[in-house]
């Protein structure tokens, strides 16, 4: 089922329900391919010997997201989720979150690993923190922890396009307080926007799914190109921040 969310627009705006799991990735809706798991399991190795934290013990590898659900497109990642216990690193879970965010946002953004041309994305988790999505699948266990179902969705497609639109022009903002060399305040405004779309994508999961208009509002930003526009924005605006210029 094609679901298009405004007519006759890019695929920016069109999601598909799939009949199955992605069969490069999956044997069925039972297992992934061990070939593929095998190699996963060696980025999440090479990953975790560079953080050389010894008290970062992994407790478990997920494959979450659309991939490990029937809403998969050209446009998904395989998202890989490295769940740690935050208070073993350290009594101060926030701190430990936020160094974590940061080595997996530089590992991200220095990296472009793909399988079958699926770029992978990795995220550290607490061990402590619920599973939101309705597919995920452990690779350390080789099973199921939340099994997908195939559903037709609702979508609401006139807030979908509000709600990325008015985020969009958030992002567009931001950019052009960039380019007026007004660097403070896209440090102070990005960084709560950031926070605002992370909340919103995370709310839209535990109260709508997958479909909900947060999280799809979320992903159109992805795919436009404007999330990536968002932290590149942030990044110089830092760097700018911190640079002296010569006389």
């Amino acid at each position: 089922m094609k679901i298009t969310i405004r007519p006759k627009v890019d695929t920016l705006f069109t999601f598909d329900v799939q009949p199955e799991l992605n069969q490069e990735l999956w044997i069925g809706a039972v297992a992934i391919r061990p070939e593929i798991k095998d190699r996963l399991m060696m980025i999440v190795g090479d990953f975790m010997e560079r953080l050389d934290i010894p008290a970062a013990q992994l407790k478990d590898v997920v494959l979450t997201g659309s991939m490990a659900n029937y809403n998969w497109s050209k446009y998904s990642d395989i998202d890989l989720h490295l769940l740690i216990n935050f208070s073993d690193v350290d009594e101060n879970v926030e701190l430990v979150k936020r160094f974590f965010d940061a080595i997996r946002s530089n590992w991200n953004k220095t990296h472009d690993i793909r399988i079958k041309g699926y770029e992978v994305e990795l995220y550290i988790q607490d061990e402590q923190e619920s599973h939101t999505s309705t597919g995920v699948y452990s690779l350390s266990r080789g099973e199921w922890l939340v099994k997908p179902q195939r559903s037709e969705p609702e979508v609401d497609e006139l807030n979908v396009t509000k709600k990325a639109g008015v985020l969009m022009r958030e992002i567009t903002k931001l950019k052009n307080l960039h380019d007026r060399k007004d660097y403070l305040s896209v440090q102070k405004h990005g960084d709560k926007l950031k926070k605002k779309l992370k909340k919103m994508r995370q709310s839209g999961l535990e109260t709508g799914g997958v479909f909900s208009v947060e999280n799809l509002a979320f992903k159109v930003l992805r795919r436009s190109g404007h999330m990536k526009l968002l932290y590149d924005t942030i990044r110089k605006a830092y760097d700018s921040t911190m640079s002296v210029t010569e006389q």
